[in-house]
């Protein structure tokens, strides 16, 4: 490690440029450790270059200090990072862990490792000024005293939100080469984590056995640190996260929660069984010789859960289709250890085994998932309630099947599926003929792209084709403009990338989920349909009829995009996310459309709808583009907001509306 990080330029230390992004300790825990050093000079007050957490360990010694390095180009301001750690990455056997540069750790580092800490005993040690200060940071953006220590499901959508949309911008500054590329972190995930813990924007910090508040089996993570910063799993490294506990007769350490990566993990035939291994080196490396793992740490808070039976948290890491080196995790629910025993590894040296059972009566979290892969990948597996293998006919490059589970009904009525528009109406506003000079593809920070000039300077998706932010209006590439086909600002013209499915809904008609985990940002479909004018839409068909897409409505006001204060942005130039359409747009997927047809409404939606404009034909048509609005793990149904139509023209007395059969806690009653 470079012990520069943690130096500062306070009495008693020596003096490095913070600026300056050093090698450091893959990150074990998000309980913070300040040097000894620091805890002794800083008497409460933090370098304004420093945010009140300092992840990192004490230096063996002082260095001369490196030369300035300029600032990053955008106006955003670095935060102290910590280092990378391997998405993923698993504490169990044979599992050493690892630096930025794939070096496994030594015995020493190991030894150094920091055992979980209650945060709520860390939040007693800082000074009463920091403590304010964060406070009134984390209050601006909604998050109260009370919910950091006890969250609600409310508060944890939240934070991940958040999370996420801040790791979203940092990707598209890196992408657009706007962070200095000395001081830019590949993983955006550890930056965003960085921000959210120095402006205490968590929740669920009170540590805990048992259930957490907020979170939901069969919730979904991209990421490691999402669990850490809702209090699911603490440690953003290690596999098994305990604390101590006290009663009346001894103390002693207890395991709240492990995630299984499937590595090394002898994952049985019975779903709501799991044998997991425990965590340490079997093989030291530099005296070549075999070891037992050691009844310490993790393992012997597992062995004291075993003994005391106090529930588990399970989480299940899967892999990720659309990214081979990275994981999914699913929350599987409550679990306790029947058994525990001593194998031997694969090096010949002693393993702990633990066998978890999955309490009964939990909703089904990594059992269904199981059977979703088995749909996909063997056409031969039953699947219950299959009416038809496409509903798209051939449209869509992946089949859309049709299922009914519920009752007798054959499928919904009659009508022709289209990708698109159908007689879609040049978008006023904007002129007719443009595209922009790119060669092969557009690149972001590419300020001479004139489709990324219409974005504000901003390429509106990252490498991987998530939307960064919501925007009045998003400008695509279109058949008008040079770049190739498969440039990346062609997001919503590329039609399904999920394995979709139409299904029989318990009260609701038909519905639409996805047999795929979707991440927060991605593109899910168009809405097609024919594009119709104010003088067809009457009392009878119209405002009333299901199959009605109208941007005039009235929707209820939601934030997605990142929080500039978070980040400590200075520019002022932060797109608006209240959509800008001159005049309404007014589809009917009544005869001609395609999936999202079958999108119901809920008033807590996890879909939302995008504006976006792009030139075909040499002219420029508006289309409505939906996108995932946060994590949705597979099958869960997928609903958006339909909005209120208001009142009917030349009335004084609204519309009449449909009622809502949502079930969301914060529904509003009715729709439409």
């Amino acid at each position: 490690m470079d012990e520069g990080l943690c130096q500062n330029p306070v009495p008693g230390s020596g003096f490095v440029d913070k600026t300056r992004i050093v090698e450091a300790k893959p990150l074990r825990s998000l309980a913070p450790v300040l040097p000894k050093s620091l805890q002794s000079s800083l008497s409460g007050q933090y370098p304004s270059v420093f945010p009140p957490f300092v992840l990192c360990e004490e230096p063996q010694e002082s260095q001369p200090s490196p030369a300035p390095i300029p600032a990053p180009i955008r106006s955003y301001r670095n935060p102290v990072d910590e280092e990378e750690t391997p998405h993923g990455a698993h504490g169990g056997t044979c599992s050493p862990m690892k630096d930025l540069n794939g070096k496994s750790e030594d015995a020493d580092s190991q030894k150094r490792a920091v055992p979980p800490m209650n945060s709520c005993n860390l939040s007693q040690k800082r000074s009463k000024k920091t403590k304010e200060s964060q406070l009134d940071l984390s209050s601006s953006v909604g998050i109260s005293v009370a919910l950091r220590d006890d969250g609600d499901r409310e508060v944890v959508n939240l934070v991940l939100m958040t999370f996420d949309s801040i790791r979203r911008r940092l990707c598209q500054l890196e992408d657009s080469n706007e962070l200095n590329t000395m001081m830019a972190i590949k993983r955006a995930d550890l930056r965003a984590s960085t921000v959210m813990t120095s402006k205490a924007f968590r929740t669920n910090m009170r540590r805990r056995v048992g259930a957490v508040p907020g979170v939901e089996i069969g919730d979904i993570f991209f990421f490691r640190l999402e669990m850490c910063i809702v209090g699911l799993h603490g440690q953003s490294m290690s596999g098994i996260d305990y604390m101590v506990v006290k009663d009346e007769v001894q103390e002693e350490q207890v395991a709240l929660s492990i995630v299984s990566s499937g590595v090394y993990d002898n994952n049985t035939d019975d779903d709501d069984v799991l044998v997991y291994s425990g965590q340490g080196e079997n093989f030291n490396k530099k005296d070549k010789h075999v070891l037992d793992q050691k009844l310490h740490r993790g393992n012997l808070a597992l062995d004291k859960s075993w003994r005391r039976q106090n529930e588990v948290r399970v989480i299940r890491g899967l892999r990720d289709a659309a990214n081979k080196n990275a994981k999914i995790y699913v929350y599987d629910g409550l679990y306790k250890i029947q058994d525990t025993w001593i194998e031997k590894g694969q090096s010949g040296g002693g393993v702990f085994k633990y066998k978890f059972v999955r309490l009964p009566g939990q909703p089904s979290a990594f059992a269904g998932w199981r059977s979703v892969q088995k749909w996909k990948t063997d056409s031969s597996t039953l699947r219950t309630g299959l009416i038809l293998a496409d509903l798209s006919t051939g449209s869509e490059s992946i089949p859309v099947p049709l299922v009914n589970e519920v009752d007798n009904e054959k499928g919904p009525s009659f009508f022709t599926y289209f990708h698109s528009l159908k007689d879609p109406k040049p978008f006023s506003s904007v002129q007719s003929s443009y595209g922009c000079n790119c060669n092969k593809t557009c690149v972001p920070g590419d300020l001479s792209c004139s489709c990324i000039q219409r974005n504000e300077g901003d390429f509106p998706y990252t490498a991987n084709a998530i939307l960064v932010s919501r925007k009045p209006l998003v400008h695509e590439c279109g058949p008008m403009c040079k770049c190739f086909p498969n440039c990346k600002n062609r997001v919503s013209q590329t039609g399904l990338k999920h394995q979709m499915e139409v299904f029989k809904t318990k009260d609701r008609g038909w519905g639409l989920r996805s047999l795929d985990a979707i991440r927060a940002g991605t593109f899910i479909c168009e809405y097609a349909g024919e594009v119709i004018d104010r003088s067809k839409v009457n009392e009878n068909w119209g405002y009333n009829d299901e199959y009605v897409f109208d941007t005039s409505r009235i929707f209820h006001p939601f934030k997605w995009n990142f929080e500039p204060s978070l980040l400590e942005e200075i520019s002022t130039n932060i797109s608006s996310e209240d959509y800008a359409i001159s005049s309404p747009l007014i589809i009917s997927s009544n005869n001609f459309g395609n999936v999202a047809r079958y999108m119901n409404h809920s008033c807590s939606p996890n879909v939302f709808w995008q504006p976006v404009l792009y030139a075909e034909n040499n002219q420029s048509f508006l289309h409505i583009a939906f996108f995932a609005l946060r994590h949705i793990p597979p099958m869960a149904e997928l609903t958006y907001d339909y909005g209120c139509s208001g009142q009917a023209e030349g009335s004084s007395a609204p519309k009449e509306r449909n009622k809502c059969l949502c079930g969301s806690s914060k529904c509003r009653g009715s729709f439409g």
